[in-house]
């Protein structure tokens, strides 16, 4: 296994000297230097091991078993970006830009600029066009030391899907960012995207990692987000991969004052799902909300690392993850909140509860608060446990099967994260793939007492959600 991992690290420091002049084409001189810097720390780090404490409960030597292929030119597909992703969700109408194999493949225009000023397109483009733009922010919010795997996608990323809105636009449609992965061979992605939101601005973004080939395949994604005083961001993040892909999606929130930011993960499916979220309160009033829920079950197995920094006073945080684990299938939850010194009149809620389906399941949680100031309002708490067996003797006594009620109160358990969704179309969606997910499958059950949307008649029960 050593000798496996070397031999990716060997190849990935070789792809880098190769490709110099290609990975650094549209670079400007600090940029370029943080690409140095970066593969150096993965040089000297590697690959994150068990040995460290924030992946001491996630063996990602499991995912390096082989070896991958790198994609150092943009892919030749012929079709429409539209024809690789389609979003099955009725009414969801969205702006999709789309990233194949970690290259931006929407049409011939690389940039689209908009009458609002709203521009969206290739980060790589906008490293051409919008030098001044790019580096104001471009690497100014990610730290690549977190982690050897930081480190590499900031040395490695070519392109990813860069995203502007000026000070007071608010983006008319729902931006859908979608990264698809179709290859012949078992792929390495290092996939870059860049969303900036100015003054009083306003975004709704759904990002969606989708497979269309079962090819092994590790996707490392970083994302950075500035937003302005009083933008607002409504993020989602939808995770619904094969058992063969690994995906570690890292983003990091910049908040100036008085600005909001809801991001949402729900994560469906996926052999190996790592997700970071790091979110600095920068500015007073900044308020940042941070849901996920995960559903994972076989051998499938998702680590959520959330670290939320109160740099200044008067800023509010709060942390909602929940999961459902079945089989084999094992979860980690890491959250850290720091209140510095200064950040006085903090208001931060931290909670992550489980459900552990079977005795195989496992779950590690470790809900964190680190508190240097006196005039604060924080909280945290974590639970791991089985269905409440009083709720369930409730359901049995009015007439519905063990199984019915077992998931019943397992949706029951999920909905909550699911309603903080705020548009309709998706979040009816996604309560409809909840409740396939929950059967173990994403098909139609007429026997089921969930009636998913494909029936027009619903069954409505009321369920008492203190007892689960």
């Amino acid at each position: 296994m050593e000798e496996t991992i070397l031999t990716i690290k060997e190849s990935l420091l070789s792809h880098f000297r190769q490709n110099r002049k290609l990975l650094g084409k549209a670079d400007n001189q600090r940029i370029a230097g943080l690409r140095e810097e970066a593969l150096e720390y993965f040089n000297e780090q590697g690959f994150p091991d068990i040995k460290q404490e924030k992946w001491r409960n996630t063996d990602i030597s499991k995912v390096l078993e082989r070896s991958y292929s790198f994609q150092v030119e943009p892919p030749q597909y012929n079709t429409n970006s539209e024809k690789l992703f389609r979003c099955e969700v009725p009414g969801f109408d969205t702006l999709s830009v789309t990233v194949l194999n970690g290259w931006y493949v929407n049409g011939s225009t690389r940039l689209n600029y908009y009458e609002n000023g709203m521009i969206v397109g290739s980060l790589r483009a906008a490293f051409e066009e919008l030098p001044e733009l790019v580096e104001k922010h471009y690497g100014r919010y990610a730290d690549f030391k977190v982690h050897g795997l930081a480190a590499l996608n900031t040395a490695l990323a070519m392109d990813g899907i860069f995203i502007y809105l000026p000070d007071n636009v608010v983006a008319e449609k729902t931006l859908q960012m979608v990264s698809v992965i179709n290859a012949n061979e078992d792929t390495m992605i290092q996939l870059r995207n860049l969303i900036i939101l100015g003054k009083n601005s306003k975004l709704t973004l759904v990002q969606c990692d989708d497979s269309i080939d079962d090819h092994r395949s590790f996707i490392n994604t970083v994302s950075e987000f500035s937003l302005g005083e009083n933008a607002k961001l409504d993020h989602y993040k939808l995770q619904n991969k094969n058992d063969r892909s690994a995906l570690l999606n890292t983003s990091w929130f910049n908040l100036d004052k008085f600005a909001n930011l809801s991001t949402n993960g729900i994560s469906l499916n996926g052999g190996f799902i790592r997700n970071e979220t790091y979110a600095t309160l920068a500015g007073s009033g900044a308020n940042a909300d941070i849901y996920g829920l995960y559903l994972m079950d076989r051998n499938q197995h998702i680590d959520n690392q959330v670290f939320v920094d109160h740099a200044v006073p008067d800023c509010t945080s709060s942390e909602m993850f929940k999961g459902i684990l079945d089989d084999h299938a094992s979860g980690v939850f890491n959250g850290h909140i720091l209140v510095r010194k200064d950040a006085q009149r903090t208001n931060a809620y931290q909670n992550n509860k489980n459900i552990l389906i079977s005795d195989k399941a496992v779950v590690d949680t470790k809900p964190f608060l680190e508190i240097y100031a006196d005039d604060v309002k924080c909280s945290h708490g974590a639970t791991v446990g089985q269905l409440d067996q009083e709720a369930m003797f409730y359901l049995r006594s009015r007439g519905i099967s063990y199984e019915n009620a077992r998931m019943l109160l397992m949706y029951a358990f999920a909905a909550e994260v699911v309603n903080k969704i705020s548009i309709e179309s998706l979040r009816n969606r996604i309560d409809d793939l909840v409740k396939k997910r929950l059967r173990g499958e994403l098909s139609i059950c007429d026997q089921c007492v969930l009636h998913c949307n494909a029936s027009e008649q619903r069954a409505m029960f009321k369920i008492d959600m203190s007892r689960i």
